[in-house]
């Protein structure tokens, strides 16, 4: 862990950030305490250039900042990720010269918490198309109707970066429009959220009726489908690469807590410790080396992410192109299943003792699972490399050379 991540989150916050985890899980509720413990650590500006009033960290040292408090609070980390998704999308556009993003920074270094609200119930378009509709007003703003779910961070949010499809009669080719709404008239936020894990996060449903998008904070209008619009690569960037972190970190923990066990549970049959017998070692190691791959992996495209950003190279550094988002959603797609895995071995490794409530691996097993909702899903990026390999599904192929 980097020591940047260290001096943000020192070990004694995440203690107390871990307690209090296992009360907001049980009870279902908001971590609104460790939101302002971070709030006052600069969290909400780590990625706000320097000049604009922010810490001015990297994707990089956000992604290990992620990592770091999803082991002690995977709720709390998921939600928290949400405003540096944000953020994150907001410097990308920004070092890529798109002037309408400034004002996301600004906003967040004046302490502004950003939410995310792009999930909408059978779009498997996600960013690239909405079924929300942005209905053109005459100040060159929008009013958006439509429902958005899984709004992390519904009962604090006072920023909320929403898209929708632009309504217009005469259109040829349909356009979405990116903007951010300010809380108060035409969003109703609805108290919904019991899920299986991640319940600290209170990701709620969040239905929009004529919710208006002043001009000033229009951010970007795109066609709809993929394209290399600046904030939409970095929500995208962002997204994947912040939340494969926050799974990972989750995994991570689990090896630490796993290893643990194993040094201090002895069979009663063999007599031997856990730490000494070849299948716990086997588990454990198993889940060790996905979390290492895992951590390298994202790390790496971060590295490539800020630098693309800022226009620099370098040994190391790739621009990959065409396969950006190919690359960013496997990775996702990699870390949260290893996640997943990493986590299930072990508590293989650890014992009937870790499937009762009062077993952190136990709140750990079922908060992990809900990387697997998270775009990219398994099916769309099996999807998108099958079509980068072998094109569209009936197309003219030519007879490949043996």
């Amino acid at each position: 862990m980097s020591p940047f991540a260290e001096d943000l989150l020192p070990d004694d916050l995440l203690d107390t950030f871990r307690e209090r985890a296992e009360v907001h899980d049980r009870e279902n509720t908001f971590p609104g305490e460790d939101l302002e413990d971070l709030r006052e650590r600069g969290y909400l500006r780590l990625l706000v250039p320097a000049e604009l009033g922010g810490t001015g960290a990297s994707l990089l040292e956000a992604g290990r900042v992620q990592r770091r408090l999803a082991r002690a609070a995977p709720a709390t980390a998921l939600a928290m990720g949400m405003h540096l998704v944000v953020t994150g999308a907001a410097l990308h556009a920004h070092r890529r010269g798109q002037d309408s993003a400034r004002s996301v920074l600004e906003d967040a270094a004046a302490g502004h918490l950003h939410a995310f609200g792009i999930s909408e119930a059978g779009n498997d378009a996600m960013l690239f198309d909405s079924s929300t509709t942005a209905e053109a007003a005459p100040d060159g703003g929008y009013r958006l109707t439509g429902t958005k779910i899984f709004t992390s961070l519904a009962p604090a949010w006072d920023r909320l970066v929403v898209h929708g499809r632009v309504a217009e009669p005469t259109q040829v080719d349909p356009s979405l429009v990116i903007g951010v709404l300010e809380r108060g008239d035409g969003i109703e936020v609805l108290d919904d959220w019991d899920t299986h894990g991640m319940r600290a996060s209170q990701s709620r449903t969040t239905r929009l009726h004529g919710a208006r998008i002043p001009s000033e904070r229009v951010l970007t209008r795109t066609p709809v489908g993929p394209n290399a619009d600046p904030f939409v690569m970095g929500v995208f960037g962002a997204f994947e690469l912040l939340i494969a972190s926050a799974y990972t970190g989750i995994a991570e923990r689990a090896v630490t807590v796993g290893a643990r066990i194993a040094t201090t549970r002895r069979s009663l049959t063999t007599g031997i410790m856990h730490a000494d017998d070849p299948d716990t070692r086997w588990r454990l190691a198993d889940a060790a080396i996905g979390v290492d791959g895992a951590i390298l992996q994202t790390e790496k495209l971060l590295a490539d992410l800020d630098a693309l950003g800022l226009g620099e190279g370098g040994v190391g550094i790739t621009d990959h192109g065409a396969r950006w988002f190919l690359h960013l959603s496997g990775v996702k797609s990699r870390s949260t299943e290893t996640a997943i895995r990493a986590v299930d071995q072990v508590l293989r490794a650890s014992g009937g003792a870790q499937y009762f409530r009062r077993s952190e691996l136990e709140r750990l097993s079922r908060d992990v699972r809900a990387g697997m909702y998270h775009p990219s899903d398994e099916e769309s990026v099996h999807a998108s490399y099958a079509k980068a390999l072998l094109g569209e599904i009936g197309a003219d192929r030519p007879v490949l050379p043996r």
